[in-house]
């Protein structure tokens, strides 16, 4: 994250309002209480998976939960279709779906939708054994849901490349659309009809951006 923003989480914020703008704008029913923001640590996101099957991400010590739905879990099932059968054919590392949790710092646990790890991030060229490994992805894909915000996204894609991430796709259902970061503040729009390049992350892997979103439209007919 950038520099700024550190220093901003580095003080407990003087109410929920200061809180909910620190992590990006996003709204209060995402954020759990209990345990107090500030103080949950990885064990508190792995009960939660494990109690009620709900996803949390760890930001800063406060428990945020991860915005998904229907439409979107159909496209990140696509993308890891297409990304796992590419990356197992030309061994490359492993593909994870939304739930695959990752710390990219001490106090920082992330679920990308769908992210791509290469062999030689993980240690000893071997998959982690724990369940939540300290590790960054190359690539991480996020899929836009309706509580997603602009500034959680702009935080996001900080926290990705200052932990190593070398490229993520943000893809927009309601867009129609996939943008390619290269940086935290540079992206590239992908729209139908045009085709993404896996490059230099993943050198020869296409992506058909009206095939992708093709998956919303289908039906039994």
């Amino acid at each position: 994250m950038a520099s700024g923003a550190v220093a901003s989480r580095s003080t407990p914020p003087e109410s929920l309002a200061d809180l909910l703008k620190r992590l990006g704008d996003i709204s209060p029913r995402r954020v759990r209480m209990a345990p107090a923001p500030g103080t949950a640590t990885a064990a508190d996101v792995l009960a939660l998976e494990s109690r009620y099957n709900r996803l949390f991400e760890l930001v800063d010590g406060v428990l945020v939960e991860k915005a998904m739905g229907f439409r979107e879990s159909l496209l990140a099932g696509a993308i890891l279709e297409l990304l796992r059968l590419f990356v197992r054919r030309h061994k490359l590392g492993i593909v994870v779906g939304p739930d695959g949790m990752m710390r990219l710092s001490s106090r920082l646990i992330r679920i990308p939708d769908v992210a791509f790890v290469s062999w030689s991030r993980m240690p000893g060229r071997k998959i982690p054994k724990q369940p939540i490994p300290r590790l960054a992805p190359d690539l991480a894909i996020e899929v836009l849901s309706q509580g997603n915000t602009a500034k959680e996204m702009a935080i996001k894609r900080r926290e990705y490349f200052n932990a190593g991430v070398l490229r993520v796709w943000e893809v927009d259902p309601k867009k129609r659309s996939i943008t390619v970061y290269a940086r935290p503040d540079h992206g590239e729009v992908f729209r139908e009809g045009q085709v993404v390049d896996g490059a230099p992350v993943l050198p020869g892997f296409k992506l058909s951006v009206s095939e992708l979103f093709g998956e919303l439209d289908q039906s039994a007919d």
